[in-house]
């Protein structure tokens, strides 16, 4: 047998295992603590809403447990089952060039996954997110957004993947170089775009209406020199009940963004303490070194996979016989995330570190007792468990558990004084 493809299963196995062994953990962890409210919530959180976020939990987390048999099973299908080989022998026999069987085999790769996956998507929206009262979406705002992401992902995804072929077809050893090249200008553009061309698609945005409100957000931003093209609320109540806001877009398409629903539920004060968090992100250049590390990241996949590409074994071993370009990227795609999952706790580590040093900007700007208001308003209002595993919790999440994040504001409050 090929070593990569025991290397391959393995590295399949040990990573299914133990994000199992770790959704099992939390799935017990939760639901042994549904009934005991943290102390520094009882004051602000029910035992209600705390069983119900335990509940919701629980469920998403067996969701995400019959998503990773999934994704399993699919690896090994379309690998060492033969998937890859039939998909590529079938529109080989269909008489085109490389490039365009090239760019059709992934297209039909995408879809046929896409297509497995939707009965769990389905049941995620209509199934969990509607028993648990947050699903606001119909079904043909549903259907329409599925549309819309499939022609959006035609209109950008098809001549990127001419682009990135025609470059490893004709750029020689180099191929790699000139392909990250490609992909981290796209990345950057889609950045740039993102806020005035593709959001659109799917949400209206509106500028900020309450004078007040406005006029206390210019001061915030003043205060920390941040100048944006507007403060902008969100439709987000026509798809899901939960509250969020974000910061996007970079260069002179930044944008700050609040749902609706969050709007809803916050006062002026609290609003104010959550856009300072935001803020803190962009001012702590934490969206700038996330975008340092995926470049170099993805500069090393692509380094590792043009020196892969150059061995028969690594097509070999992973089910198909005859090498080319597509699949090259496709066997890649496959192999690489098992890996991934090793670094992932470093990942996680990484950003909760960024939480943290994005409340204590918040704290030296607006308000850290407010913003700890704001955050256990989102966790009840969005059934976030307070109780998650540890490990769990440690290996997975990109923010502080609650009673954790809590702790620390409190701190940071008593250090400034509010």
């Amino acid at each position: 047998m090929n070593y990569l493809t025991v290397v391959f299963i393995g590295m399949l196995a040990l990573s299914s295992a133990v994000r199992s062994w770790l959704i099992g953990r939390h799935i017990r962890y939760v639901s042994e603590h549904k009934n005991s409210v943290p102390e520094a919530f009882l004051d602000s959180i029910g035992s209600e809403a705390h069983r119900k976020a335990a509940d919701y939990t629980v469920a998403k987390s067996r969701l995400n447990l019959a998503g990773l048999i999934l994704d399993l099973t699919l690896a090994l299908l379309w690998t060492i089952g033969g998937g890859l080989k039939l998909l590529d022998s079938t529109w080989r026999a269909a008489g085109a060039n490389q490039m365009n069987t090239g760019v059709i085999v992934i297209c039909c790769y995408a879809l046929i996954n896409a297509l497995i996956a939707l009965p769990l998507n389905i049941y995620s929206t209509f199934g969990i997110e509607s028993s648990f009262g947050f699903n606001r979406i119909r079904v043909k705002t549903y259907l329409l957004d599925m549309a819309k992401l499939l022609l959006l992902a035609a209109i950008l995804g098809i001549p990127l993947l001419y682009a990135a072929l025609w470059l490893m077809g004709y750029s020689k050893h180099l191929w790699w170089l000139y392909v990250w090249l490609l992909w981290l200008g796209f990345s950057l553009l889609l950045t740039w775009a993102y806020p005035v061309l593709i959001a659109p698609w799917f949400n209206k945005f509106t500028p900020l209406a309450d004078p007040a409100l406005k006029q206390r957000i210019e001061s915030l931003l003043q205060r920390c020199g941040f100048s944006s093209r507007g403060v902008f609320v969100m439709d987000g109540s026509t798809r899901s009940a939960h509250g969020n806001a974000y910061f996007t877009g970079f260069g002179n398409n930044k944008r700050i963004v609040f749902f609706d629903t969050l709007m809803d539920k916050l006062i002026p004060e609290e609003i104010e303490a959550v856009l300072a968090h935001e803020l803190g992100h962009f001012r702590m250049k934490h969206v700038i070194q996330r975008l340092v590390v995926a470049a170099i990241l993805s500069l090393a996949g692509l380094g590792i996979l043009a020196w892969l590409s150059a061995h028969s074994w690594f097509y070999q071993g992973l089910g198909v016989p005859q090498a080319s370009s597509y699949m090259a990227l496709l066997l890649f795609s496959l192999l690489a995330p098992p890996f991934l999952s090793l670094i992932e706790p470093l990942s996680s580590a990484w950003s909760r570190r960024h939480e943290f040093q994005a409340d204590a900007y918040a704290s030296r700007y607006a308000n850290a007792t407010d913003l700890v208001h704001a955050l256990v308003k989102l966790y009840r209002d969005n059934a976030t468990t307070l109780t998650p595993d540890p490990l769990h919790s440690a290996y997975h999440d990109s923010h502080p558990p609650a009673v954790t994040r809590i702790a620390h504001l409190r701190q940071l409050a008593r250090t400034t004084g509010h």
